[in-house]
């Protein structure tokens, strides 16, 4: 029998301020990709469109050439083309908008918001199932991080 003294989602906030910034990023990261794999079906076409408003025109790029990737034709570095094919991607939707939202976090980081804010804005989404997953993770992260990696 498990005791829990702290639900999962706090346990990833208070172990992601605790290692340093490689292990945060990657902890984010994993938070990123599980919330994007609970994301509704008939609400992926939506949050892929709001993902890619926050796209410069670098990562626009870089999403196309993934997109070329999946022969959907000639892609273009634009949101519009981008938002349009997104269906045709099938099951590699999720992918597409995983990499989107990378992108996002990305910029984010390197425009100095604090991961904090991503952890504010998407662990509430998340199931206790993925939660607890994650919690697992970030606790391996973390031996990781304090027992000598180059962080």
């Amino acid at each position: 029998m498990d005791l829990v003294f702290i639900c999962p989602q706090d346990a990833i906030r208070v172990i992601a301020e605790s290692v340093g910034r490689e292990a945060r990023r990657q902890l984010v990261g994993e938070v990123v990709r599980a919330w994007v794999d609970e994301i509704p079906e008939p609400e992926l076409v939506g949050q892929y469109t709001r993902t890619l408003a926050d796209l410069d025109d670098n990562d626009l790029s870089m999403l196309a050439a993934w997109h070329a990737s999946m022969d959907v034709g000639q892609p273009l570095a634009n949101r519009e083309f981008l938002v349009r094919v997104f269906p045709t991607l099938g099951e590699n939707r999720r992918e597409a908008l995983k990499i989107a939202a990378g992108f996002r976090g990305e910029d984010a980081f390197d425009a100095g918001v604090a991961e904090e804010q991503a952890l504010r804005a998407v662990l509430p989404h998340l199931s206790d199932d993925s939660a607890r997953l994650i919690a697992d993770e970030a606790v391996q992260l973390y031996c990781w991080d304090r027992l000598g990696s180059e962080n």
